[in-house]
């Protein structure tokens, strides 16, 4: 076979005002790094004009087996959701607290304080070790593999729950059980963000909010038909039930294609494309897989150019900085807008005389409007955007809590205050979960780079936990009574309206519109500087630079080429083709 070389250099190009471009430098560095890199660019122009042109129908034709994939992972999200409510729950449940509670003079059994307090809290200490176990392990194994040793392991760790003799071992179970639930966070997040085209990217993240609000009705409705019994199944049901979800998971991950994102970063091309070609329609003629692979691995070798490492410290170095503050605030928000205050609506339901049933069937409602308002995001979050569904949330959610700051105001003898907080609260839960809740999901997957996408979120998600440590913590303080607490009850939504507000404040200042961008034009936009409000409406050419365009050259002895070569001062490479 005849050898035929071809050279990737770059050449001196007229200035182009009318677009943002990556700069000089990263383009010579990756034009002397990757062989035929011209014709790499060019592959992956092409793949990245036909992602802006693709909408979400026709994304949906091309990629319906991605999207069954990607849902059928989150689905994990599920049993973390769950088992939230379940615990929570337990403690007002007497055959639970004769198990694993303690003796009283007035011969009820409870939980002590400290005991609440480390069994709610060690599920939290288990996810933020498998959050850092996650991050290291699955960008080196990589996504299936990593999935499948997590669902294995929480299938033993249930064992340790529903047999626990005390509450040692309960506690045991419960930080064994976190450590997968924390790989699950992040994880999926990260595939449903890397096996999707633009047009399905926020509709995939934003499913996994959906994810943990099913999973907490779920549990409101286990819970609602064991009420009756007085044995301990009344306790080991609901954790028996949480076997029904990792074994079809598990089965489904196992015949799941891995990320092409991550085979790309492996240098696993045929692999990737292989991956690719699973996840699509085949035998489309509009979609050219090899174009599509060029795209990830333009962006992969341009993204080495400028922070070349994949470690937790490069999240801190460079331009990655600012991208990981975003991503860490940006969850943390959701702690701080007064989310907190959502899963008390039937504290006060029962402060106004409802019975306590009733006030379990308003959870459900609540966890239901929580559903609902997922599903009304992905209708708003197409066309009003991330940023704007973030700001605009977050601020009818501050004004929500100082109405119920007011309300508060009025003595808990007044029982019309207390049925308007309790609705003020489901008002509160459907916003929130049409815009902070879900749309979290897809900032935090969009704002990252590819290369370091798992270890970013990981760091975003445990900001999160130890936020939300802190936050259970100061609202438990600001809803129990004098003396033991600070007795503030309603009049706490002062306090949240505050965070809520300086929330606020930092989303119009910081928080960019990654909507309609690739993660390479999110790239340029991140190395370039270009301030958060500017995001939407600067146009790129991500594959020049401001002063010269990466040029392929056929048959290297030829004059031309080496002239273009002295004129650019850049080293040539020779693929044999």
């Amino acid at each position: 076979m005849t050898e035929k070389r071809r050279r990737s250099s770059v050449a001196s190009a007229a200035i182009d005002n009318n677009a943002l471009h990556p700069e000089d430098t990263v383009i010579r560095r990756v034009s002397v790094a990757v062989p035929n890199f011209a014709d790499l660019s060019a592959e992956a122009k092409d793949a990245t004009a036909k992602e802006h042109e693709m909408g979400f129908v026709q994304a949906l034709k091309l990629y319906p087996k991605a999207v069954g994939w990607s849902m059928l992972l989150s689905l994990a999200i599920v049993m973390e959701g769950y088992d939230i409510v379940i615990l929570s729950s337990f403690y007002a449940l007497p055959q639970f607290n004769k198990k694993y509670g303690v003796l009283l003079p007035d011969g009820t059994y409870t939980i002590p304080a400290s005991w609440k307090s480390g069994l709610s809290n060690g599920a939290l200490c288990g996810e933020i070790i498998g959050l850092f176990i996650n991050g290291i392990v699955s960008e080196k194994y990589g996504y299936r593999k990593t999935m499948i040793v997590s669902l294995l392991a929480m299938i033993g760790f249930i064992f340790i729950q529903f047999f626990a003799p005390n509450v040692q071992t309960l506690l045991v179970g419960e930080i064994m059980c976190g450590i997968p639930w924390g790989i699950f966070q992040t994880l999926t997040t990260a595939y449903a963000s890397e096996v999707c085209p633009v047009a399905l990217r926020a509709y995939l993240c934003t499913y996994v909010n959906l994810c943990w609000v099913m999973g907490q009705f779920i549990a409101s409705g286990v819970l609602r038909a064991v009420l009756s019994r007085e044995d301990q199944w009344a306790y080991r049901i609901p954790f028996a039930i949480q076997w029904v979800w990792p074994i079809p998971i598990l089965i489904g991950v196992f015949l799941a294609p891995e990320s092409p994102w991550w085979l790309v970063r492996q240098n696993k091309v045929a692999e990737a494309k292989h991956a690719l070609l699973r996840l699509t329609t085949r035998n489309d003629p509009t979609f050219n897989a090899d174009a599509t692979i060029a795209m990830m691995k333009h962006t992969n070798e341009v993204e080495k150019q400028i922070s070349a490492g994949t470690g937790y410290l490069d999240c801190f170095k460079g331009f990655d900085l600012r991208r990981t503050e975003i991503t860490c605030v940006v969850w943390v928000i959701q702690t701080l807008c007064g989310s907190t205050f959502m899963g008390y609506s039937t504290y006060f339901y029962q402060q106004a005389g409802l019975p306590t049933e009733s006030s379990f069937d308003l959870s459900m409602a609540q966890y239901a409007l929580g559903m609902i308002g997922t599903f009304g995001s992905w209708f708003l979050i197409s066309r009003a955007g991330r940023r704007t569904l973030y700001l605009y949330g977050s601020l009818i959610l501050c004004a929500l809590l100082l109405v119920i700051g007011f309300v508060g105001i009025a003595p808990a003898s007044n029982i019309p205050s207390r049925w308007a907080i309790g609705s003020m609260l489901l008002l509160f839960t459907f916003i929130y979960d049409i815009s902070v809740g879900p749309v979290c999901y897809a900032l935090v997957a969009e704002m990252t780079s590819t290369r370091l996408k798992a270890k970013t979120i990981v760091l975003a998600r445990n900001a999160y936990n130890i936020s939300s440590i802190v936050v259970n913590i100061l609202t438990t303080y600001q809803l129990t009574p004098k003396p033991e607490g600070w007795g503030w009850a309603a009049k706490s939504g002062f306090f949240w309206a505050g965070t809520c507000f300086a929330c606020v404040v930092y989303i119009y200042l910081r928080l960019p519109e990654p909507k309609g961008r690739t993660y390479g034009e999110m790239d340029v936009l991140f190395e370039r500087g270009v301030s958060a409000r500017k995001f939407k409406n600067t146009k790129l050419d991500i594959f020049r630079g401001d002063h010269i365009v990466p040029v392929a050259d056929e048959e290297g002895d030829s004059e031309s080429e080496k002239g273009a070569g002295v004129k650019s001062g850049v080293s040539e490479f020779v693929e044999k083709v």
